[in-house]
């Protein structure tokens, strides 16, 4: 059995644990969009590793699909940062809030409300129960 959980981290890191996914979406954080808007009508950004200046470097928020196992190892992995689950109503993190401004999550905003912010830019971002 799978289950889905936001993340921020780097697309070196990312690349590290890829093939372990089910499946992953993600989105830059710290690489300007072209045109300035981080809602290009493009979608560039969503899940595009080329050209990409930061390289490994690069931020990114991911939405993992995967086991169990695969998310309690991302936990211990230092360069991952779990946000909390969509439907708790808890905030993310101060840190997580900065990266993700520019896609119009406020302070005090809590995971469900930053998944609708960027998913104007990435649709598959966007937090579904099924």
């Amino acid at each position: 059995m799978t289950g889905k959980r936001y993340y921020i981290t780097t697309l070196g890191a990312w690349q590290r644990y890829a093939v372990r996914f089910a499946n992953s979406h993600f989105i830059t954080l710290n690489r300007p969009p072209a045109g300035g808007s981080p809602v290009a009508e493009s979608g560039e950004g969503n899940c595009d590793t080329s050209n990409l200046g930061g390289g490994d470097a690069t931020l990114i928020l991911v939405l993992v699909e995967s086991d169990e196992g695969v998310h309690l190892t991302l936990e211990d992995e230092s360069t991952f940062e779990a946000l909390p689950h969509p439907l708790a109503q808890k905030p993310i993190s101060d840190a997580a809030q900065a990266a993700l401004a520019r896609y119009g999550v406020a302070p005090g905003a809590n995971t469900f409300d930053a998944a609708e912010a960027v998913a104007r830019v990435h649709p598959l971002l966007r937090h579904r129960v099924f």
